[in-house]
């Protein structure tokens, strides 16, 4: 199932929050080489981590990370907006309308579903909170996978060649995209709806969050 939980929930969640930062390092540290910070519980955790962003998660049966995606409002402090904004001429994106998308994660042992699970939760949060396109930067493996879920960015600036490139892109989920993505993921939209009602009944709303309700 899908999980929606703030950052200051984790802690009711120990072993999904663990495993979910555990596969981040073995993704982006091991796997895929980035310059990224593990601590020595093996856990890959940044800045963004500490400013109680929500994290889409997909928790397996026995209650382990399968994979997920973390996002934050462009009206605060972003990693496109801090760090990447070369990519975008130094134009800030910021929006009550787009939120950032980082750290896309699938666990070593991740089924077929979970990537378009977190696809489809994305497209929940969209429909929940209103928004218009999440922000994410992204590199040339990423941009192969994107295109396998039938989810291509809209591509606003690139740096780099080959396999070295990096973009910033912008994503939507129009209503069409719901139907194909329910059925990879194998569940009904109530189903789903009810992922996202349950996780935020459970947890309530971040402040900052609940503005956009």
């Amino acid at each position: 199932m899908l999980r929606y939980l703030y950052a200051s929930d984790l802690a009711r969640f120990p072993r999904l929050a663990r495993s979910m930062f555990t596969d981040r390092a073995e993704q982006f540290s091991r796997r895929l080489g980035w310059d990224v910070t593990v601590n020595a519980a093996g856990e890959e955790r940044d800045q963004y981590d500490a400013l109680n962003p929500l994290y889409v998660i997909w928790e397996g049966p026995d209650g382990a990370h399968g994979g997920s995606m973390r996002f934050l409002p462009t009206t605060g402090r972003t990693m496109v907006n801090e760090h990447f904004d070369f990519l975008n001429d130094g134009a800030p994106i910021t929006s009550p309308f787009i939120w950032e998308c980082t750290r896309f994660c699938l666990s070593p042992g991740a089924d077929r579903r979970v990537a378009p699970a977190l696809a489809l939760g994305a497209g929940e949060l969209m429909a929940r909170f209103g928004l218009e396109h999440f922000v994410g930067v992204f590199d040339a493996r990423m941009e192969r996978i994107y295109r396998l879920m039938g989810l291509e960015p809209e591509v606003l600036g690139r740096s780099g060649e080959g396999r070295d490139a990096i973009g910033v892109g912008l994503w939507s989920m129009d209503a069409a995209a719901f139907a194909p993505t329910l059925a990879k993921v194998g569940v009904s939209r109530e189903t789903s709806q009810g992922w996202l009602r349950y996780s935020l009944a459970l947890g309530g709303a971040a402040p900052e969050l609940a503005q956009a309700v």
